[in-house]
């Protein structure tokens, strides 16, 4: 059975087509990357994914079941700009992650609980290389001291699914290329299911195991809400990764 099962989905609001007719299986353990032109609804299929959308029609199912209607603890995100607390340390914004999965309202650790918080958090910590940051704020941190922090709070309470919406697109390129080998070592060790949104083709190959390509097929210039989009390629990378990267490289500097 696919973690993920999606057949002849749709979503509109009012009379914009934003997708449509998408079908796609996604199986436990792959990085499935998506690309696409601006406003053909890759962010709004991943909210959908994590429960701050609804589709329109059609089937979507996780772990064949239907998809929880908000967010959930199986499933952690990662947006561009950081979602963390300003006023917490790097240690109190990952066990207050952790509290919120408790109560969202009054989540807190006391005693052992909270010793033990604090163990499981400074282990994350380190795992994303923010061990000797952790009694540092927010305003201390450079932008992927931040990002890291950031995926801290979102796999610290193990989720199946990370979503990942564009996480390194502020990032300088020096940065980038060390949160790739960051997210890599964290999807083999954690075994996860990873959905990354990127508008750079380099590393939508160089990250994933499938490329997914949204795009509109249909068009009507007097009424250009009428139709959505769809996934026009569906590309498998695997372990042809750094070969399909050299042709991209290739064909960009022809």
């Amino acid at each position: 059975m696919s973690l993920i099962s999606i057949k002849n989905l749709w979503k509109k609001y009012d009379d914009n087509v934003v997708l449509e007719r998408i079908t796609l299986d996604i199986q436990e353990g792959e990085f499935c990357t998506l690309v696409g032109p601006s406003g053909c609804g890759k962010s709004t299929f991943l909210k959908m994914l994590l429960g701050q959308e609804t589709p329109t029609s059609g089937t979507f199912l996780l772990d064949g079941k239907p998809f929880p209607a908000e967010p959930g603890i199986e499933r952690g995100i990662v947006f561009q700009r950081y979602s963390v607390f300003p006023h917490l340390t790097v240690l109190g914004n990952v066990m207050m992650s952790m509290e919120m999965k408790e109560s969202k309202v009054l989540g807190k650790f006391f005693g052992a609980k909270r010793k033990e918080a604090k163990r499981t958090a400074m282990e994350m910590l380190t795992s994303v290389g923010l061990g000797d940051a952790a009694d540092k704020y927010p305003s201390e941190l450079s932008g992927g001291m931040q990002q890291r922090l950031s995926i801290a709070q979102s796999l610290v309470n193990k989720p199946k699914i990370l979503l990942l919406d564009e996480p390194f697109g502020a990032l300088d390129p020096g940065i980038r290329a060390d949160m790739h080998k960051l997210i890599l070592d964290l999807w083999e060790k954690n075994n996860l299911t990873i959905v990354m949104v990127t508008h750079d083709l380099k590393e939508s190959f160089y990250l994933g195991t499938r490329l997914l390509v949204f795009d509109k097929v249909r068009y009507e210039p007097q009424a250009p809400n009428m139709y959505g989009a769809l996934i026009t390629y569906d590309i498998p990378v695997g372990d042809t990764r750094e070969s399909v990267l050299k042709e991209v490289e290739e064909s960009i500097n022809e």
